[in-house]
């Protein structure tokens, strides 16, 4: 299974934004970002307007080190995406929002999609009662995700959502029971709430070229 295995703050650092792809280090500070604001590399800093190919790259990226998917997997959304109903940038959206691992997260049972990446690989959760461990399986309507109780081992984030603190607002097309650690899927991801702060605008007119 290919994934990307080099610091992910570097990938911060290249779009020059925060990506919140190491959870709670991100609102510290040690956040790379924080600290080092250049890009990664040796170079001489330049003063020039970035092109429009420039800028929908850098959209393009920002969707791709978000969600954690390389550039064939993207293309691969972008071109699911571009086949079905709708207006392709937002049906692509709900493509990557509707992978298993970003759905853990949104679930606030892991604190970055690279921890519930993680979190899935190791068989730590169901859908509909059976074992899922493929991060990029993509969740339905009516699907129900819940932890896997192998032993009376509780996870990291049960004393977080016990106590009423999620780690983030559960998104409307998501309905979690904190009481038996499962969520379901109720509707399709709405696009207008989805905060990835990507312009998918962009994206398609990258492709598009």
């Amino acid at each position: 299974m290919a994934r990307y295995t080099d610091p992910v703050c570097r990938q911060c650092r290249r779009i020059g934004e925060k990506l919140f792809l190491k959870g709670e280090r991100c609102f510290s500070p040690r956040c790379a970002v924080e600290k080092r604001k250049r890009p990664p590399g040796d170079h001489i800093p330049r003063r020039r307007r970035s092109s429009d190919w420039a800028l929908q790259l850098r959209e393009k990226q920002k969707a791709r080190f978000s969600y954690g998917v390389l550039e064939r997997q993207f293309r691969m959304y972008f071109e699911a995406a571009k086949e079905s109903q709708g207006v392709t940038g937002e049906v692509l959206l709900q493509l990557l929002e509707r992978r298993l691992d970003n759905t853990v997260y949104r679930l606030s049972f892991a604190e970055s999609r690279r921890q519930g990446r993680q979190l899935v690989t190791h068989g730590h959760f169901t859908v509909n009662g059976r074992k899922v461990n493929i991060p990029s399986f993509r969740v339905g309507e009516g699907d129900v995700i819940a932890w896997r109780r192998v032993s009376d081992s509780k996870p990291d984030f049960v004393e977080a959502l016990t106590a009423g603190i999620p780690r983030r607002p559960v998104p409307s097309w998501l309905a979690l029971d904190v009481d038996n650690l499962k969520g379901e899927v109720v509707s399709m991801p709405d696009p207008t709430e989805i905060d990835s702060g990507v312009d998918p605008r962009l994206i398609v007119e990258f492709y598009s070229r």
